[in-house]
């Protein structure tokens, strides 16, 4: 598939004509690339009106004639009243083979405060993503990460349209600089003509093709002398992670941290069957938060959030795994005091939690909890629930908590791109893609990059993990986050490298505005101590 002419009218605009190849891993040899020109367009107040034959341009072909432009443009923000001047810079990076043929084009906007020219390369650089698979890096942009954000509501749920951006004064720029990228399938980014796109939807060569993105991006811009940083959200944490392990191995990058949202290294953890039986107790703390915020515990178990999750936590691992462990063995009395249990602990009825063989399915949780009031609860944030139109389904329709979200950030970019980057593209912006990914697993069956995390702090001792977490996340629940960060079966010096935070939150854990704010103190604290900084300490529940 093609891309779109990058076309600026903007005062202090610059347009680069970015010939830059960048190569799949290990395809092109790492010679470096010639400086883009830079041509200054002049400086005019307001976006200059379209001509008929620059917007015959743009219809006309997809994409328009120069993909390799960049948009460049000057901005600033307020920070405790002092004004942070950064630039932007958005577009495309070309990725080639060895021989040269273009593979595909690979979107992204890159954040970088303004400072002088031999301070450049002590700023830390951080590449942001998400997951999905198929989610564009717009989630982290808009959402908590860049200088501008989608307003939400207080608590962060989505107000009428149509969608406002305002001032992020969370942002993570005054730390970092930050380059938002999405990967081959998602956002504008897509493979050449002629490649099929599937050739990039899996483990590896997705992989590999963040990868070159990133040592190229490194190159271009002059930033290997920089403390390096990994973002990722969701899925987003899973290629962070292999991508820790990948870049040392074979781009000659050494980060010196990286930052997992809502993770997920070991699937084995999320997805319950016959023969896995793992995640059943992971779940159960999440069930006991979204009881407790829906308030279907017991007085008791409702006064004391954190307590109650203790409590619970300990609970699930000493005593609901082993009884689950021993199967069809168990005691009919055990299987009693078991139900009776988790009865007290999720707010389902103790009857339901017999039939269901003492193993509560994530979706049946979310249809069962506020069925008496026909509502169904978000498995990306528990906190939201909505109308279920069948309660006697398996499995919800939609999710309350994802659906709601994808056409104001999608909005919101398409305003933000066009307004502030002043950055035109003609191709739909895939906020979120349904890719058929191959997920390469082996072995047991379930993906596992937690082993490529191990390898990576083992052999770059420095390189420091903050891990950030939601109470009422049931799409990666966080007591599976803490099982797999406890069993990577590090030293306990290189276990001290890894930082927990957790937050009052959902999927998005930033949704919330108090919780943005904390993730902002929480990642600003990190980077500074990954840079060199003061050590971060551990974050209380």
């Amino acid at each position: 598939m093609t891309k779109a002419l990058c076309k600026m009218t903007c005062g202090l605009a610059l347009i680069f004509n970015a010939r830059l190849a960048v190569a799949q891993a290990g395809d092109l040899p790492r010679s470096t690339p010639h400086h883009p020109a830079v041509i200054k367009a002049p400086a005019i107040p307001h976006p200059a009106p379209a001509t008929a034959a620059a917007i015959q341009a743009i219809v006309g072909h997809v994409p328009a004639a120069k993909p390799n432009v960049l948009s460049i443009v000057h901005q600033q923000i307020m920070i405790h009243g002092h004004p942070l001047h950064y630039t932007i810079t958005s577009g495309y990076m070309p990725m080639t083979n060895r021989s040269g043929k273009l593979l595909a084009r690979i979107f992204f906007i890159a954040y970088t405060k303004d400072v002088a020219a031999g301070r450049k390369a002590a700023r830390p650089l951080t590449f942001a993503f998400n997951g999905g698979p198929g989610a564009a890096a717009v989630w982290l942009n808009l959402g908590c990460a860049g200088p501008t954000r989608l307003v939400l509501t207080p608590t962060g749920k989505v107000p009428p349209p149509p969608y406002r951006l305002a001032p992020n004064h969370q942002t993570w720029l005054t730390a970092t600089d930050l380059v938002f990228v999405d990967p081959v399938g998602t956002g504008y980014s897509r493979a050449a003509p002629g490649v099929p796109a599937s050739r990039f939807f899996g483990v590896m060569p997705d992989i590999q093709s963040m990868g070159s993105f990133i040592r190229r991006y490194m190159t271009a811009y002059q930033r290997w002398g920089s403390p390096v940083f990994l973002a990722g959200e969701s899925y987003g944490t899973t290629r962070a992670a292999a991508l820790a392990d990948y870049l040392s191995g074979h781009e000659g990058l050494d980060l010196n941290g990286v930052i997992l949202i809502s993770s997920v290294l070991n699937f084995e953890t999320l997805e319950p069957s016959a023969g896995n039986e793992v995640p059943y107790p992971l779940y159960l703390p999440s069930y006991t938060a979204t009881a407790w915020y829906h308030h279907k515990l017991p007085a008791d178990l409702e006064a004391h959030f954190h307590r109650t999750l203790a409590k619970v936590e300990r609970w699930a691992l000493h005593v609901y795994m082993p009884a689950l462990a021993e199967g069809s063995t168990l005691s009919k009395a055990r299987r009693a005091v078991i139900a009776a249990k988790l009865a007290r602990y999720t707010g389902l009825p103790e009857k339901f939690i017999l039939l269901a063989n003492l193993r509560i399915n994530p979706f049946a949780f979310e249809q069962r909890l506020l069925r008496s009031q026909r509502l169904v609860v978000s498995r990306m944030d528990t906190r939201l629930s909505g109308y279920n139109p069948d309660p006697t389904a398996g499995m919800a329709p939609y999710d309350p908590g994802l659906s709601r979200y994808v056409a104001p950030f999608t909005s919101a970019f398409n305003w933000y791109v066009r307004r502030d980057l002043h950055y035109t593209n003609n191709l739909r912006y895939k906020t979120l893609a349904n890719l058929p990914w191959k997920f390469n697993t082996r072995g047991n069956g379930y993906l596992n990059v937690a082993d490529n995390l191990q390898r990576a702090m083992i052999g770059n001792p420095d390189m420091k993990v903050l891990v950030c977490s939601g109470y009422f996340d049931l799409a990666t629940p966080f007591f599976a986050t803490i099982y797999t960060m406890d069993h990577l079966n590090l030293s306990p010096r290189l276990q001290a490298n890894i930082k927990e935070a957790f937050f009052r939150g959902g999927h998005m854990v930033y949704h919330p505005a108090p919780m943005r704010r904390k993730l902002a103190q929480v990642v600003r604290a990190f980077i500074a101590a990954g840079s060199g900084g003061r050590p971060v300490a551990a974050q209380g529940r």
